[in-house]
């Protein structure tokens, strides 16, 4: 299997030997194997792992197998909670649209912050025949034929040539552990009644299912890549990106050809589904002014252009500080970071300022909003108080409190922001080194 996958990653150009990647890793069997096989051929990985709120004590066992694994293997290990069902009912998604989402714009933003190349997923060549069933399904164009590309942008899936049945062979040989999720054996959700339903049935008809679909998978991605020549034309010539937003002129659309196909083609970078798509379409000739929605992106038709900007996930997500950094961006607040020796530093006590002991904090340190079950131990006392019972003594008004932030330091609050500091970081007479973080509102 090794020499599979090693070849494959050669073949498909998926990355070089001395790449940075991050694994993401749930702590199943198949990113278990990941791990496995990214230590075995040598590559310079660490281990991302989502705890989604949605499994109770099971999802913390799982996090903190994926914690013990790093350790194994001694490699960096990055986690983040999410409150994955409040994102679903605001965004009007599925909890698994939902999980996705959130998902990958995390581990984007640690790529990014911690300097990795990739982001390497577990999927193997059944995930890949489960894809494309389930998108002939629900309906697709091109790219939902494909099923899931060995590489997209900096993503990779290294695994995509193995079969299960590979995957369970080398657990063997190699006496891996795994987590096991008990909701991958109820068909209540879609994949899943394909997998065990749909795919058995078809397999009676061509045993070697798999091996057909990855080759069809192929075929279609050859096609793909001319429609994507043409779309790439297109998009050179309508649209602009200014100020973290893109622009798109329907001038140049006008005479396209199939043009909610090409629409969809056009926006798939910020997730627009084609339902929505269409919609747009027969918006085109309409008012300016309507607005349109991805899980990521707001798109508003203005005149004769399409105006897409980013959503605002941090509620939902955290941001990295590392240590060093002198400046982070959180929604519409600014943090300023500075590192002063404790003999000269003067203490501010303001409240939008914290002044916190840097031996006791554990870098990276997280910003992110408060979630039910926070707790920390409020300056000047030495017992926990729940952060939902400072909040309401405090008085702060019901929709003010989801966007009260909090600074993690590993697992342990430090400062509700702009509020109160948290005991066991308050500088002292011992004291050596100073980390102040002060916020304001961005002009």
């Amino acid at each position: 299997m090794l020499q599979k996958v090693s070849g494959f990653i050669q073949a498909q150009d998926l990355c070089q030997p001395d790449s940075k990647i991050l694994a993401a890793v749930s702590g199943g069997i198949d990113s278990v194997v990941l791990c496995e096989v990214l230590h075995q051929l040598k590559y310079d990985f660490a281990i991302a792992h989502c705890n989604f709120g949605l499994r109770a004590e099971d999802a913390e066992a799982d996090q903190l197998f994926a914690k013990k694994l790093a350790k194994q293997y001694d490699v960096p290990f990055f986690t983040e909670n999410f409150n994955t069902r409040a994102f679903a009912e605001q965004e009007k998604i599925s909890i698994q649209m939902a999980a996705r989402t959130l998902r990958y714009e995390w581990f984007e933003q640690v790529r990014q912050q911690q300097g990795y190349d990739y982001i390497a997923t577990a999927h193997h060549s059944n995930d890949l025949t489960e894809t494309i069933l389930l998108h002939l399904t629900r309906g697709t164009g091109i790219a939902g034929l494909h099923g899931i590309p060995p590489k997209n942008g900096h993503i990779i899936r290294p695994m995509l040539t193995v079969t299960k049945d590979d995957i369970y062979d080398f657990v063997t040989s190699s006496k891996l552990i795994w987590r096991e999720d008990v909701s991958n054996e109820t068909t209540k959700y879609q994949r899943n009644k394909i997998r065990l339903e749909v795919i058995p049935v078809l397999k009676e008809i061509n045993p070697s299912l798999e091996e057909t679909m990855q080759q069809t998978a192929e075929r279609v991605s050859h096609a793909e890549s001319i429609v994507a020549a043409y779309i790439q034309n297109l998009r050179e010539q309508s649209i602009k990106e200014a100020e973290n937003a893109w622009y798109i002129s329907l001038v140049p659309l006008q005479n396209a050809t199939g043009m909610p196909v090409v629409l969809h083609e056009l926006l798939r970078p910020f997730n627009f589904s084609y339902t929505v798509v269409l919609e747009l379409a027969e918006a085109l000739e309409g008012i300016s002014g309507k607005q349109f929605d991805s899980p990521t992106h707001t798109l508003v038709k203005d005149r004769d252009q399409l105006v897409i900007t980013p959503r605002n996930l941090s509620t939902f997500g955290s941001i990295l500080i590392n240590e060093g950094d002198t400046e982070v961006e959180a929604g519409n607040l600014y943090f300023s970071i500075k590192y002063v020796d404790a003999d000269k530093y003067k203490l501010n006590i303001k409240p939008h300022v914290a002044a916190l002991d840097a031996d006791q904090l554990k870098f990276p340190l997280k910003l992110r909003n408060w979630q039910e079950g926070d707790w920390f131990v409020p300056l000047g006392m030495n017992g926990k108080k729940k952060i939902s019972d400072f909040l309401i003594d405090k008085k702060i008004p019901a929709n003010l409190k989801p966007q009260t932030l909090v600074l993690v330091s590993d697992q342990s609050i430090a400062w509700i922001v702009n509020q109160r500091l948290d005991n066991r970081f308050k500088v002292t007479d011992k004291t050596e080194r100073v980390v102040e973080i002060s916020v304001q509102a961005k002009p």
